[in-house]
């Protein structure tokens, strides 16, 4: 069973520069996890991810590379946000959220 928390508004505000922070940190991190995946396992072994308007590249491979690159985003977002959501409260007291 999950305990609902209420949140203040002042936590709110409060988590509103970590929870920035935070993006911009996991969609960094998403980017150069991503690279270094597609250097590896892309058919082409290209050093460049496809990208929609290259077209040396086929539209199967744009569409699986931008597919993975989204479930690299969310995930390492999840857990970022997660993570952050955690430190806030054990440092606050209170979660940021809801």
């Amino acid at each position: 069973m999950v305990h609902k928390k209420s949140t203040s508004t002042s936590a709110k505000i409060l988590y509103r520069p970590i929870g920035l922070v935070s993006g911009v940190v996991s969609g960094a991190l998403a980017g150069v996890l991503f690279k270094q995946l597609w250097k590896v396992a892309s058919p082409s072994h290209s050093k460049d991810t496809p990208k929609a308007l290259e077209s040396e590249f086929p539209l199967r491979e744009i569409l699986v590379a931008a597919a993975v690159q989204g479930a690299i985003y969310a995930t390492v977002k999840a857990l970022v946000d997660r993570g952050g959501a955690r430190a806030f409260e054990k440092t606050f007291g209170e979660w940021p959220g809801d």
